[in-house]
């Protein structure tokens, strides 16, 4: 399957980490990948941390997830609305439960926690919420960049670079499911 062919979700809510949320977009919108900007439902855009404001294409409770190869998570203050979100947990799950790439950056790992779909997986995060994932029953690491089947997580937004490296090579290879780490 061509990369063109491909569909990733990145989630959006007020507050979150403007880069983390931008880099990914704009790499995947380079390498020809549709991707869709889905939102709580309770608003058409939403303003990042630094002022950036993004527009939705679809909201959580309306969107198929069938239709999408992966999703990804931005950090900032966004998870925090993201996580309570019954559709976006909803989202979270599908991806786990079909094996489907899930990449979460900084704080936006705390959505995986809310979803429940961590358990027995390593992976890292920002520091704040390195317990949740703990009590979660994920397996932290302090690596920069991870990888564990299907799950890609970043610590910091430094790490954006190999982040994107590691889901683009997860899109591009029907094999990717083996641990790896790329250190900073």
């Amino acid at each position: 399957m061509e990369m063109s062919d491909k569909s990733i979700i990145v989630l959006a809510e007020d507050e979150f980490e403007d880069i983390e949320l931008l880099y990914p977009l704009l790499r995947l919108r380079e390498e020809g990948i549709r991707v869709t900007v889905v939102g709580t439902g309770n608003k058409d855009s939403y303003t990042g941390k630094h002022g950036y404001t993004i527009d939705i294409d679809e909201n959580a409770n309306t969107i198929n997830p069938k239709e999408y190869d992966g999703i990804i998570v931005p950090g900032g203050w966004a998870p925090d609305r993201l996580r309570a979100n019954i559709y976006v947990k909803g989202l979270i799950k599908d991806m786990a439960k079909s094996n489907k790439v899930i990449g979460c950056i900084c704080h936006g790992a705390s959505v995986l926690v809310s979803a429940n779909v961590i358990q027995g997986y390593k992976l890292t995060c920002v520091d704040s919420i390195i317990d949740d994932v703990i009590n979660a029953g994920g397996d932290y690491t302090c690596e920069g960049n991870f990888v564990d089947r299907n799950i890609v997580s970043a610590k910091i937004p430094g790490n954006l670079p190999q982040f994107m490296r590691s889901i683009l090579d997860y899109l591009n290879s029907e094999s990717f499911s083996t641990t790896e780490a790329v250190k900073k």
